[in-house]
This record gives C-alpha cells, sequence and structure tokens, in this order.
C-alpha cells in the first residue's frame, strides 16, 4: 500500500509544479491546470457520443448556473463551479493520503521482528506483548501464530494478591483450549503466574512422561485415558502452599501439518524459557533439516482507509451537485413567494399612470437602492430586463426573455400577456393584472397552507424520537422496581 501512497503523493507532486504558473493556492493551481487541460482536451475532441454527452451536461449545468446568477457570463460561472468542486476534491484526497501514510507508518512502526529472527522484549513493568508472527517453509508449509512475548521477569516483591482467589482461578487458567480438566488432549497452559496475583507458581507431575511442568501433553502414544495429578505450587516470600489439580489425558490422533506446527512450538517455547532474561529472543532457522522463514504479520489498516477517502470525495462530488438543485428549487420557491408582490406593484404603477416599461424601470431601481439588504431571484431578473431595455431591445423581446429567463409558470403566463399588449394593444390590461393580483394572492395562501403542512410532516421524527425518550423513563423505572418486588 505504502506504493500507491507515495504515487499519489508523488503525482501532486508533479501536478504542483506543473501547475506554478496558475494563481490562487497550490490546490486552487492545481485544480486550474485540471481544467484548463481538460477544456483543451475537449475541444480538440469532434464528434462521438461520448463528447456529445459531456457537451450536454455542461449546456445543462451552465443554463441551471446562469438561472441562479444570470448577470454573470455563463462560461465564467462553469469555470468556477468546476474550479471549487476539483479544489475540494484535491485537498480530500490529498489529507486522506497523508492520514493514509500516517496510518501505515504507525502500524509499521510497531513491528518488533528485527534482522529476521529477534523478537526485542519489553522492560520490566511495561507489559507483555502480542506478536503476530508467519513460520514459511518454502515449498512445504506456512504457519500463522498469535504469540505472546513476555515481560522481562520480575521480582518476587512485586507481586501480590490472595491464595484462595488464585486458587479458584488457576484450573480454567491451565486448559490453554481444552474443553475441561476430565478431557485433555492438547497441551495445557501451565502458567508460571496469575495476572494481578503475587504468587510464582511452580508445577509437578505426576507422569512426567504424560505431561510434562511446562505444560507439554505426551499423547501421541496413548492408547487410553489417564488420570495425572498436577501440582501447583504456590510461592510467596516465605509462604507456600500447595493446589492438586487432577486431569485426564486422552489419546489424540494428529495430522503431519499439526505435528509440524507442534514441533514449532514447542521450539518456540524451548528459546523462550532459554532466553528470559535476554534482551531479544531468536527464533528457530530451521525445523530439523528444513528452512522455517519467520515475517510479522502487520496490521496495516491504511488501505481500508483509502478507500472510505475515495469514498468521501464521491460523496462531496455528488453533494455538489445535489446542492445545485437544491438552490434551484430554492429560486422557484422565492420565485412563487414574490409573484404576487410583482403583479401588485404592477397594477400599482399602471393604475397610478405608468406604462408597463416605466413600471419596469421603477422596480428596478427601487431594487438597486436595497440591494445590499438581500438579494431577490425575480428583481434580478427585472433588472437585466431593465438593462435590454436600455440598450435598446424591444419590449416584446424583453418581456418574452423575462418569462423565459425565470422559468416559472407563472411568471411565462405575465410576460406573455406583457407581451401580447404590447403587440395588440388592449384597454383591459389593468382589469387583467388586478384579477391576476388576487388570484397569485389566493394560490400564495394555498402555497403558504402546504408549506406549513409540510413542515409540521418534518416534526414527527423528532416528536417519534421524543415520544420513545419518553416511553424509556417511564419504562426502566417501571421494571425495576417490579422486578425488585
Amino acid at each position: 500500500m505504502i506504493y500507491i501512497y507515495s504515487a499519489i503523493l508523488a503525482a501532486y507532486l508533479v501536478l504542483f509544479f506543473l501547475s506554478l504558473g496558475e494563481s490562487g493556492n497550490p490546490f486552487q493551481r492545481m485544480a486550474a491546470r485540471i481544467y484548463r487541460k481538460q477544456h483543451e482536451r475537449q475541444r480538440k475532441m469532434t464528434g462521438g457520443r461520448r463528447n456529445w454527452k459531456r457537451a450536454f451536461h455542461a449546456r445543462q449545468l451552465g443554463e441551471k448556473l446562469k438561472t441562479l446568477q444570470p448577470g454573470i457570463a455563463v462560461e465564467k460561472q462553469v469555470r468556477e463551479h468546476y474550479l471549487s468542486l476539483y479544489t475540494l476534491l484535491l485537498m480530500v484526497v490529498f489529507v486522506g493520503d497523508l492520514f493514509c501514510l500516517a496510518a501505515w507508518f504507525s502500524a509499521h512502526s510497531a513491528a518488533r521482528l528485527i534482522d529476521g529472527g529477534y523478537l526485542p522484549r519489553n522492560a520490566c513493568g511495561e507489559g507483555d506483548v502480542e506478536v503476530e508472527l508467519k513460520a514459511e517453509i518454502p515449498g512445504v508449509q506456512e504457519e500463522i501464530f498469535d504469540y505472546l512475548l513476555a515481560e522481562r521477569k520480575l521480582t518476587e516483591d512485586e507481586l501480590e494478591k490472595s491464595y484462595a482467589e488464585a486458587a479458584a482461578l488457576l484450573p480454567d487458567a491451565v486448559l490453554n483450549g481444552n474443553a475441561c480438566l476430565e478431557d485433555v488432549q492438547k497441551d495445557l497452559k501451565l502458567v508460571s503466574d496469575l495476572q494481578g496475583y503475587p504468587f510464582q507458581i511452580g508445577w509437578e507431575s505426576s507422569a512426567y512422561s504424560l505431561v510434562n511442568t511446562d505444560g507439554t501433553v505426551h499423547n501421541e502414544e496413548l492408547a487410553g485415558g489417564e488420570v495425572v495429578i498436577l501440582t501447583a505450587k504456590f510461592r510467596y516470600e516465605d509462604w507456600f502452599r500447595e493446589l492438586q489439580i487432577p486431569v485426564q489425558v486422552n489419546p489424540a490422533v494428529y495430522t503431519p501439518e499439526e505435528a509440524l506446527r507442534m514441533r514449532m512450538e514447542e521450539l518456540l517455547r524451548e528459546r523462550e524459557e532459554g532466553s528470559r532474561s535476554a534482551e531479544v529472543m531468536e527464533l528457530p532457522d530451521q525445523i530439523g533439516t528444513q528452512p522455517v522463514i519467520w515475517s510479522e504479520i502487520i496490521e496495516d489498516g491504511s488501505g481500508y482507509f483509502l478507500i472510505l477517502v475515495m469514498l468521501a470525495a464521491g460523496v462531496l462530488y455528488w453533494g455538489k451537485a445535489k446542492e445545485l438543485e437544491q438552490k434551484l428549487e430554492a429560486r422557484k420557491r422565492q420565485l412563487l413567494l414574490d409573484y404576487p408582490e410583482i403583479v401588485n406593484k404592477l397594477a400599482l404603477y399602471m393604475g397610478a399612470g405608468m406604462t408597463v416599461r416605466n413600471a419596469f424601470l421603477k422596480m428596478g431601481e427601487d431594487y438597486k437602492k436595497q440591494k445590499e439588504e438581500r438579494e431577490k431571484y425575480v428583481y434580478e431578473e427585472i433588472l437585466m430586463t431593465c438593462y435590454e431595455l436600455q440598450s435598446g431591445r424591444s419590449e416584446t423581446d424583453a418581456y418574452a426573455h423575462f418569462g423565459k429567463r425565470c422559468q416559472v409558470q407563472s411568471y411565462m403566463k405575465l410576460s406573455a400577456l406583457l407581451s401580447q399588449n404590447i403587440r395588440k394593444g388592449s384597454n383591459d390590461l389593468l382589469r387583467i393584472l388586478r384579477q391576476e393580483a388576487d388570484n397569485a394572492f389566493a394560490e400564495r395562501k394555498n402555497q403558504a397552507k402546504k408549506l406549513g403542512e409540510e413542515a409540521g410532516t418534518k416534526l414527527l421524527i423528532p416528536m417519534m424520537m421524543m415520544l420513545c425518550v419518553v416511553m424509556v423513563i417511564i419504562m426502566i423505572p417501571a421494571y425495576f422496581s417490579f422486578t425488585l418486588t
């Protein structure tokens, strides 16, 4: 995995130097470089379904962005959209890759196996350490061991606990994977001490040929079950006591692989016992005449973190597109809510003797004075219409463009009404506008009622959660009081 993480960093480094001519921070420069190269490649491509689909997607994106900000050029908005998206993705992948590298180095820095065959111990008081080892005999067998490397031997003065508790725990502590002491088929774990207790424990066996003092069970040639008395000698300074533990050893059949593994475990125990006072333990380099290659199994979870980083980048990319759709939906809602106000103003200004053109110019001038307080989409479109009228465009086209840019049915109807009045002339325009204002106000009330119902529906989930909390608060004391009685 380190090669993948290094390759990602190398790619960032190359991209950083290639983008030195761009402006902005490093990630913005790299994003600008990617966008520029992508844009140049797309312009060189001609024909093909893939190019057509990409162009269609870009045109759709441009229309959506133009709808949100009609006063800014489409090309500039599309460029800024992709630059912000690429900048965010580059930052996420870069930070995630750094975390992956940190996780990889953290996992590999904890490795204990050195020089292919030595395991350094912890100093006294630092505790035992678990090491996962892999023993490999080329072409023959490979075994994995979860090995507990003990700390350097403690003095007897450092141990303290009570005999009664230790004696009760000892039978379960020596099982070492056997079902019970009445059915022993594998090696026992005759511990020399119990964690948290001050006793040094020595062992004696009534039959060393069956169970040795290190817990090795020799049942390879056993025909039937035999009972062996193990004697545990607890010592604490001058205090001494014996505990007899009867075990029944039953015969076991081992496959060649199991027998080889047992031999490996026996050699590991021998090396462990022979190197308790040494700084390191040397692992056996061969089993009989066959060489053994040792390597440590390192739990490296950085690869999973890289997957999470890539998933996060994908979610951010999807969220960016979703955010644009949400902005368009919010714009549509705002336009619908502002529609009665626009129609009322038109009817008011025209009733005061203004023309439709002057009414639009008046609304645009009023909005520019209070634009800093709050921007509204419909007034931005009205400003665009004012600019078109002032630049010489005909009123018919300007009003038609106004309805088309709003992309809402109510405004399209209003623009068609205004354009038709300019083309054909009508004395009933003021009456129609006042009637439309009444209809729009009624529609606004219906929409407000609908929004209130939606808000009430959204509150159902927190209300249900609060109900569950209340039920738990009531039921738990009732349950415990019933249990106690």
